[in-house]
């Protein structure tokens, strides 16, 4: 029976479905037509045999699985054993490939950037947002004029409006059908990219250049020669060498107090950001901060900040983001950790070692040729990490042996043409089962995808758009983008225009600076879905018409972020105070009731009536203006630095009536009432107790 379905179209796990489903429909059934009932018979008394079954089983297995009797077309369109042929204009000429190959800080993009500049025509196609606007202003200020494309942004340097012969990309939005002279592909490792992989793929089979130039690891070289020889071209290789040194210490840092001026600490997730910027604070030092999901005005601004020899902030702490996109004057990389969490290529989360390729990602942003330090050190921070670091550097890179594929939207657009009923999310299950690669390439994962197809499904859309929505580059993790995602697409089935006036109604927009962590990661997500709008704006600019007014106040929020990352010690602060809207922190002897929440936090209600209507006249004051922007938080411009500086030091009323939350009457009548307190329990002076508790106030651990 399996191999009669497998000669049907029913693989293995098709074959285990429908057979579960026609087992159910035999034995649940009320009422079976009378042939099935004769067969059933025959088999049971031994005048018939199992297979007699089969017609009535495919029957059932073309109900449940309607792809079964279009078979043959399905598997034409998802044939992708073949990807050189998607891209008739490349195969038209023949192109030369020049790949220049060499680890961080070998000097082989400005090797290829050099001859892309020289060019008539040029193409820079890079994995981040950053690298793109790098090479853009680099090119302009070449007196190279140079457009920016990303999937975001558009910016046509001409003043009329006429595209220039250069542009810098994002690699996602390169023109494979525009011919150029030259094109450089930048991070061409990425192309294993379980997620991203298919960009680098349909740049390097898809670009219509008389030159491509392809920069990146030594490992890529074999697949990236393998592809070439199946489109009928040669691979130019130019190996580099690192420009400066770097050494792998035999001492780890083990403690903060032993950091240096240029110091980087790595860190793989952002609670140990958090947690490793206030230690280095608490130190009296200053520290720069970048991770993923900061803005990429916020991450250059920290940059900046670091780099800098006249700022006092010499610091920097920073997840893997720092890999690649950002100029950084680091002396030594420290590894906090060597863990990282990683998505598979079927999607699962795992933990796991940093891959050799990582760590010399990272590892080579120390001692850079263009910064002030020659010469690069890295290390960890604990020394049972330094060891296996040292194993993992030593390792040779494996080759990259595949490249990533995606299925296009015309591949689905007929695949829906045979399956009516199928959902979105069907078709793409339905491809990749379908679908045929040989050694070379594989399928990315496309489970990002099916979740936004799953989540706005019951959307009346039709596929294209559905399809277009389905591919917007969000964090699913982060429900108020995926909220947003979801309100966007009601809208636009509606017909009706997103306007600005709608998004700063569903931002809650204007927005104010971040008095804790949750508000910071709150006004990151806003800074994303003013980013998705932007992407929708260029693919449906009708219903959204309104991408400058956006883009403006995402500027502004991006500034409000950086006043937030600038701070972020005093908002882990205000978080381990804070467990609900309006908790304040309270030493153990203060003399009020607890809240059952928590028995280290104090709610407005749970002081004295008296003080209750005090503090209700300072936290409310009826018809006072709302004050937004930095004033509502108590910023002056002239005092910010000093007071970021200062904050959370000394007492804990010091710090309530920083933050306006107690005024000084109200300090003296709560001193008065506590002294009463103390008096009448005979408990030790004000003074020494406040010495033995002093560390409660301030948050700070023992």
């Amino acid at each position: 029976m399996q191999r009669l379905g497998g000669e049907n179209g029913l693989d293995a796990r098709l074959f285990h479905q429908a057979f579960i489903s026609f087992r159910k429909y035999i034995l649940d059934s009320s009422f079976l037509s009378a042939d099935v009932h004769i067969i059933l018979n025959d088999i049971c008394c031994g005048a018939g045999h199992v297979d007699d079954l089969f017609p009535f089983f495919l029957r059932h297995a073309k109900q449940i699985f309607p792809m079964l009797d279009c078979m043959d077309d399905l598997r034409k369109i998802s044939d992708l054993r073949l990807p050189p042929n998607w891209y008739p204009e490349a195969r038209a000429i023949q192109r030369k490939i020049v790949f220049h190959a060499g680890p961080t800080n070998s000097g082989k993009t400005h090797h290829a950037i050099q001859r892309y500049l020289a060019a008539k025509s040029g193409i820079y196609c890079g994995p981040l947002k950053l690298l793109a606007h790098e090479i853009f202003q680099k090119s302009n200020d070449a007196c190279v004029p140079c457009d920016l494309v990303t999937g975001e942004e558009r910016v046509l340097v001409d003043p009329e409006g006429r595209q220039a012969t250069h542009v810098s990309c994002t690699i996602e939005m390169c023109s494979v059908t525009t011919p150029y002279e030259v094109a450089v592909i930048d991070e061409i490792q990425m192309i294993r990219d379980p997620a991203r992989g298919w960009a680098w793929t349909r740049a390097l089979l898809g670009l219509s250049a008389e030159e491509v130039h392809v920069c990146g690891e030594v490992a890529a070289i074999d697949l990236v020669t393998e592809l070439m020889y199946s489109t009928g071209e040669e691979v130019e290789v130019r190996n580099y060498k690192r420009l400066t040194p770097i050494t792998v210490l035999d001492y780890a840092l083990e403690s903060l107090d032993n950091l240096r001026p240029g110091d980087c600490i790595v860190c793989f997730n952002k609670n140990d950001i958090y947690s490793v910027s206030r230690q280095i604070e608490a130190r009296g030092l200053e520290c720069a901060v970048i991770y993923g999901s900061l803005p990429p005005g916020t991450k250059l601004t920290q940059a900046k900040k670091f780099n800098d020899p006249d700022d006092p902030c010499k610091i920097l702490v920073a997840t893997d983001a720092i890999g690649m996109g950002l100029n950084l004057s680091i002396k030594r990389i420290i590894f906090n950790s060597l863990i990282k969490p990683s998505i598979n290529e079927k999607g699962e989360k795992e933990m796991d070692a940093i891959t050799t390729s990582q760590a010399l990602q990272i590892s080579g942003r120390a001692g850079r040729f263009s910064s002030v330090f020659k010469e690069g050190e890295v290390t960890t921070m604990h020394r049972d990490d330094l060891v296996l670091l040292k194993e993992i550097l030593n390792r040779s890179v494996p080759p990259i042996e595949t490249a990533g594929l995606h299925p296009t939207a015309e591949q689905i657009e007929m695949f829906a043409y045979h399956l009516p009923d199928a959902t979105l999310s069907n078709l793409m299950d339905i491809f990749v089962s379908l679908s045929q690669v040989d050694g070379l390439y594989f399928v990315c994962n496309v489970d990002d995808f099916k979740f936004l197809a799953d989540m706005i499904q019951h959307i009346p859309l039709n596929l294209r758009v559905r399809y277009v929505f389905c591919t917007a580059p969000i964090n699913k993790k982060q429900p108020f983008v995926c909220t947003s995602l979801l309100k966007f697409a009601r809208q636009f089935s509606r017909n009706e225009p997103l306007t600005f006036d709608w998004i700063c109604r569903h931002t809650n927009w204007p927005l104010v600076p971040p008095k804790n962590i949750k508000d910071l990661v709150h006004l990151e997500a806003v800074h994303d879905v003013f980013d998705l709008y932007l992407w929708l704006s260029y693919r449906f600019m009708d219903m959204f018409p309104d991408a400058n007014l956006v883009r403006d106040i995402q500027k502004e929020l991006d500034n409000i972020i950086q006043i937030g990352v600038r701070s972020i010690t005093r908002l882990i602060r205000a978080s381990e105070a804070t467990s609900v809207s309006g908790a304040i922190a309270v030493p153990d002897d203060f003399p009020l009731q607890r809240t059952e929440v928590n028995d280290r936090m104090l709610n407005l209600k749970d002081l004295p009536a008296a003080n209750q209507e005090q503090f209700s006249s300072v936290t409310k004051v009826p018809g006072q203006k709302r004050i937004r922007g930095s004033k509502a938080l108590g910023y002056k411009p002239a005092e910010v630095q000093s007071n970021m500086k200062s904050y959370g030091q000394g007492s804990l009323a010091a710090r309530l009536v920083r933050e306006g939350l107690l005024t000084q009457e109200m300090l003296k009548q709560l001193e008065r009432e506590w002294q009463v307190h103390h008096n009448n329990n005979g408990n030790f002076p004000t003074g020494k107790r406040d010495n033995q508790n002093g560390s409660k106030g301030t948050g700070k651990k023992k």
